[in-house]
């Protein structure tokens, strides 16, 4: 069936030239010149093009009463009077995409397909989920909880489209295996597949190794080498740790996410790329957001299918299964005697907190594995890590705030002693507290230390 487009637009002309435009391209097309006209029509859209500048009633608001009515229909706003700040407002208030006019028809085209796509990846979801509830094993990626299998059914919607997708979880989660299933399940498996650790790229090679540089660019650049980006085109792009990106690198990314296209280092020729883009983020973005180390126009680019991977200790009908899947897999990898696992290793296991999630809970197996005599791990095989969590502090203990000293002012004190520890260096100054890099220069610049160490060693 042909997907229907209403168009909420108080230019009578402009509405007619959108209107043939998407005719033209085999959608049935409904149009209107006022908000309160358009909410009449919104039950018969499949997706819905306003302006967010309308008589009366305008596109936020728009936006909110749709929002009421109906949370699936995806909205692209265009607008020629916000700022991109706005059109991020309108994002905020559920739409999808947005065009800065001018925009080009093409472009258009390109964003409405495009927000589409994603409805059409909820839309299957439900009936993906029940075909999946048995299949407990997805390219290695183990689960029969529900939120593996809700996480089976979006792999399978989201990866024969190029829709950017987010991956959020604590470390050891597997959003590695997660973004390799999406690639080898697309039409591009054939192709690149590029992951690029944002966190082990140092901050002053990170523009030229993510998109290359230029012979004579810089001292030692005696040949022109191409970036990450291109070495990925036609393929897929894994951006881990998206979160430690510095702000004038993720200008750079958020113009690769919107026009797939950018210049290496030392060069003005534009070059154009295919690419899809699959990150990941062990952080809460949204924090960073409002720290201002992460962007919002660029959180809300990547944001496009969020997927959200829960820690080992959250599904633990999970843990039986990965335990016997590693029990098989590494006892071949080792030459190990053993064959399978007791009901009592299992309830060990499953006593656990699982700090480490399931990366810990292979690296648990393997030890014991190597250290066992039998066939079968048993409960006393299980290996644990025992080290004692960090003792808290009370109101009432002696390792509490020093007597006079301010929360603010302990914590600076602290930061200081990391730097000088780390001779200046931000990145293990970092590493000692316990925080990312840009979290870190956010809280300097707090403490207007930031352009005073710009000097330092960083890296």
């Amino acid at each position: 069936m042909k997907s229907r487009i209403l168009i909420v637009e108080d230019e009578e002309k402009l509405r007619r030239v959108l209107e043939l435009q998407l005719r033209s391209a085999d959608f049935e097309v409904e149009q209107a010149g006022t908000a309160e006209a358009g909410l009449k029509l919104v039950d018969h859209a499949d997706l819905v093009l306003t302006d967010l500048r309308l008589p009366g009633m305008d596109g936020l608001e728009l936006i909110h009463m749709i929002r009421r009515q109906n949370t699936r229909t995806p909205i692209v706003v265009m607008t020629a009077f916000g700022t991109v700040e706005t059109a991020v407002d309108a994002m905020k208030a559920g739409a999808a995409d947005f065009l800065l006019k001018p925009f080009s028809l093409d472009h258009m085209m390109t964003v409405i397909r495009k927000a589409l796509d994603v409805r059409a990846l909820e839309d299957e979801n439900r009936s993906l989920r029940e075909e999946l509830g048995h299949r407990y094993e997805f390219d290695n990626i183990i689960g029969r909880s529900a939120p593996m299998q809700e996480i089976f059914a979006t792999i399978e919607r989201v990866a024969p489209t190029r829709a950017t997708v987010l991956l959020a979880g604590e470390s050891g989660v597997g959003k590695d295996l997660i973004a390799r299933a999406i690639h080898f399940k697309s039409p591009r498996r054939d192709r690149p597949l590029v992951k690029i650790n944002c966190t082990a790229l140092p901050e002053n090679l990170m523009e030229s190794e993510l998109f290359g540089y230029e012979k004579g660019a810089f001292t030692g650049a005696n040949t022109s080498k191409p970036g990450r980006f291109e070495q990925a085109d036609t393929g897929t792009v894994f951006l881990d740790e998206i979160g430690d990106v510095p702000p004038a690198i993720q200008v750079k990314l958020l113009r690769v996410l919107q026009e797939r296209e950018f210049e290496r280092l030392g060069s003005n020729k534009t070059r154009h790329i295919d690419v899809r883009i699959i990150a990941a983020t062990n952080q809460d973005l949204r924090a960073a957001l409002e720290q201002g180390t992460f962007r919002e126009d660029l959180y809300y680019r990547l944001n496009v299918v969020p997927l959200n991977i829960p820690p080992l200790r959250d599904r633990p009908e999970d843990i039986p299964f990965l335990a016997e899947h590693f029990v098989k897999k590494l006892a071949a990898a080792n030459a190990s005697p053993v064959e399978s696992i007791s009901e009592g290793a299992i309830q060990r296991l499953l006593g656990y907190h699982w700090p480490g999630n399931v990366r810990e809970l292979e690296n648990v197996i393997e030890r014991s594995l190597v250290l066992c005599s039998g066939t079968r791990l048993e409960a006393e095989d299980m290996r644990l890590d025992t080290a004692p969590r960090a003792r808290e502090r009370t109101a009432g203990g002696g390792d509490f705030l020093p007597e006079g000293v301010t929360l603010d002012e302990y914590e600076q004190s602290i930061i200081r002693e990391a730097l000088r520890r780390a001779a200046g260096n931000k990145s293990q100054a970092a590493r000692l507290l316990g925080l990312t890099r840009n979290a870190l220069r956010y809280r300097l610049s707090q403490m207007g230390l930031e352009s005073a160490t710009a000097g330092d060693n960083t890296d």
